[in-house]
């Protein structure tokens, strides 16, 4: 859908619709009004943005110039939209699922997503599959991702009542089944969660990073207000920072290595002692490709904790793949917090 010669979705649509492309002065318009607004000339190429298929209908993009495409043809609903994510998203959220919803011809949906972290998907269909019985119209489905594995509960019927206990029902099953691995609902996110465990009880955390190099520090102050609990990092690499920066006795290092149970717990210490915080989390880990032995292979990883009651740290073995292994840590060590401040066992 953008303006270069390269974009062939247009004359695609077009070509099958058998329609010919027309200007829209009101697109036109609004593409310019969008570069005003950031203070930039409108490049000519981007008028091509105002060429849409004859009758079609057109939504907003309030993240970018190239507008949603729908056509209605011989009771069908063809929709074409940008391929920039946060473009599709909002297009979506904003204007086509209010147009889906108003084609449903009176059938209630009700969706509600758990989300679960620390537990794979194999192991959740363990617990959950052998006494489940789903009602007629409502399914449900695993969708996994390098933070945990999503619930996502979904009822058809008609009736929004029916929906809404029939959902309700699902959901308390699963809530028995697999509750200590849900961390929230829908919109949640497992840094959102843990800041607000965190704010609610009044304490504060801090991070000492190695192989995730920033990335746990990352996650949590994507949340607006995390300044409230959140002290800071340190990113410590290499083994010398380790022992200046942390504290982290130089023998320990020598005798068990920097990928380590008690590297990973000195860390925790160290890092909660220099910033006087209440939590302290530390990773430390091969993320490879390379880097690895027999006795600690690719993937390799110790995530520590400590507070002013607790200290240990966990080991877990992730893949070969470098940026997976330093994502799913980073979770690893936000669900390992998360457990210790609801005493989850």
């Amino acid at each position: 859908l953008g303006p270069t010669e390269d974009d062939n979705t247009k004359k695609a649509i077009v070509k099958v619709f058998k329609r010919n492309l027309i200007f829209l002065e009101e697109v036109l318009e609004e593409v310019k009004a969008r570069f005003a607004r950031r203070g930039v000339e409108m490049p000519p190429i981007n008028q091509n943005q105002a060429l849409l298929p004859q009758g079609a209908t057109y939504f907003p993009n309030d993240h970018g110039s190239a507008v949603g495409i729908m056509i209605n043809e011989k009771g069908k609903t063809f929709i074409a939209l940008p391929g920039v994510p946060k473009e599709m998203e909002q297009i979506m959220v904003d204007s086509v699922i209010p147009y889906l919803k108003g084609l449903r011809g009176g059938q209630a949906i009700e969706v509600v997503t758990l989300r679960t972290t620390g537990i794979g998907e194999s192991k959740l269909t363990e617990h959950i599959a052998p006494e489940l019985k789903l009602e007629p119209g409502v399914k449900l489905a695993y969708l996994p991702n390098y933070g945990g594995v999503d619930l996502r509960v979904t009822t058809f019927d008609v009736k929004q009542e029916s929906a809404s206990t029939k959902t309700a029902d699902l959901v308390r099953y699963l809530e028995a089944k697999v509750g200590k691995f849900i961390f929230g609902r829908n919109d949640d996110t497992l840094e959102s969660v843990i800041g607000q465990l965190l704010k609610d009880n009044d304490l504060t955390l801090a991070v000492a990073e190695s192989c995730t190099a920033g990335q746990l520090g990352n996650l949590i102050t994507k949340v607006s207000g995390s300044s409230d609990y959140f002290q800071g990092g340190i990113i410590s690499y290499s083994n010398d920072a380790k022992v200046n920066l942390l504290g982290v006795d130089a023998a320990i290092i020598e005798e068990h290595g920097a990928v380590s149970e008690e590297c990973a717990v000195a860390m925790a210490e160290g890092c909660r002692q220099k910033f006087g915080s209440g939590y302290a989390l530390s990773v430390t880990g091969i993320a490879g490709p390379s880097g690895g032995t027999d006795e600690k292979p690719v993937g390799t990883t110790w995530i520590g904790l400590s507070s002013g009651h607790a200290k240990y740290a966990k080991k877990f073995a992730y893949g070969t793949n470098r940026n997976v292994n330093r994502t799913r840590a980073a979770y690893a060590a936000l669900e390992l917090l998360r457990r210790e401040i609801l005493d989850i066992k």
